[in-house]
């Protein structure tokens, strides 16, 4: 398929910036540049929830680690059955799917880069009628509350209604969080990202819009706090908190969540991330290796590079809480002016780069160099094809 330019791009001189100074995610590993590739979902596994189907991934993720001491998010893997709700994505749960992400996190390697892998959880954003055909539940942070009427219609008419998880439910489930990582660390990986953005399970418990729980998990923005944070300890419990990380989106509504809308929800956020620095600060070795946040330009994933910004929000007050090291995504790739600004406001941040990296494999060097920009076809974002996933060429 032949691919274009993206038309009117001005690149700026990053070369000199903080994006191509070294860091240091944790004791053990020094990233060679600031700029890190973001989750990005890509549908491509077999109904197994096995991820390298006919090498493909493989391919894809070596082409985008090239440039050593990259940092790569992965697409996010369920943590067990019941997390999922979707075909075709990843699981990180089985002996079949971690060996086939060992070839995946090999091959990174081998380019002298990192993985971390993201953890995944549906929730009520999953298929009530697909989970009808796995035998599985419809389940969220509370009974009946639905993301929108066209969910609701689906597991009505499927008869999976939406359930909230049991006390006992919630245990399992982050054992389900444990297993996973360990799996991850155990089959080669470098860390894992906690997925608590996007509306996903983790985020449908800090939102009051999903959260209506009136136990401790529930009511107060402390409550909303408590299992996202249950979770967090226990996967640093297991694996170390210097290969935990986690991703929150504050001022993001996919999913129906409150957005900047609710003048509260930044209190929440102050209030969970405010209890990940004390635990950090108390304790050196329970300091996660970075947060990840999604920036209030980009609210929804749906939405095209410039539309529908947030600009009544910002993100700032995470710095004043946090004192680690802070990973931000939303639309850098053509806005190399806000990119600059934010990587050298702070020396503790890195930048997640997404659509764009589908499109340029090399975009590290491309950034570097002042290079075009090859633009994407979202049309392939999610086929089950090669095409638009391993084809797309280096700037050479």
């Amino acid at each position: 398929m032949t691919y274009s330019y993206v038309k009117d791009y001005k690149p700026v001189d990053l070369k000199n910036s903080n994006l191509f100074k070294p860091i240091k995610l944790n004791d053990k590993i020094t990233l060679e540049h600031r700029i890190t590739m973001a989750p990005l979902t890509r549908f491509r596994a077999d109904d197994n929830g096995v991820p390298n189907k006919n090498d493909w991934a493989e391919t894809y993720y070596s082409q985008r680690s090239v440039a050593p001491g990259t940092l790569i998010i992965s697409e996010g893997a369920y943590v067990c059955a019941q997390a999922g709700g979707a075909p075709n994505a990843p699981g990180v749960y089985t002996q079949d799917q971690m060996k086939e992400w060992t070839k995946i996190f090999e091959k990174i390697h081998e380019n002298k880069s990192y993985i971390y892998v993201q953890l995944w959880n549906l929730g009520r954003q999953a298929s009530p009628a697909y989970l009808k055909s796995k035998n599985l539940k419809f389940v969220s942070a509370t009974d009946n509350l639905y993301m929108d009427e066209q969910s609701k219609k689906e597991a009505l008419d499927c008869g999976n209604e939406l359930k909230g998880l049991t006390v006992e439910e919630l245990e399992t489930l982050k054992s389900d969080y444990v297993k996973a990582a360990k799996n991850c660390i155990e089959y080669g990986a470098d860390g894992v990202e906690i997925h608590s953005a996007n509306g996903y399970m983790l985020n449908q418990f800090l939102d009051p819009l999903s959260n209506q729980r009136t136990d401790k998990y529930g009511g107060s923005i402390e409550n909303r706090s408590k299992y996202v944070l249950e979770v967090v300890d226990a996967i640093v419990d297991a694996i170390g908190a210097d290969k935990v990380g986690i991703r929150l989106s504050p001022y993001g509504t996919y999913g129906t969540m409150s957005g900047g809308a609710n003048p509260l929800i930044v209190a929440q956020y102050a209030h969970i991330i405010g209890e990940l620095e004390k635990r950090g600060k108390e304790e050196p070795s329970k300091r996660l290796s970075y947060l990840h946040i999604v920036e209030p330009r980009v609210p929804n994933p749906n939405f095209s590079e410039g539309t529908h910004e947030y600009l009544d929000g910002t993100n700032e007050f995470v710095f004043s809480i946090w004192k680690g090291l802070v990973m931000r995504a939303g639309n850098y790739a053509l806005d190399n002016k806000t990119a600059l600004k934010d990587v050298n406001l702070n020396d503790r941040t890195l930048l997640a780069y997404g659509r764009y990296f589908i499109s340029n494999p090399d975009l590290v060097e491309r950034l570097e160099k002042g290079l075009p920009l090859t633009k994407y076809d979202r049309d392939t974002f999610y086929t089950k094809e090669s095409k638009g996933y391993t084809d797309y060429p280096n700037y050479k």
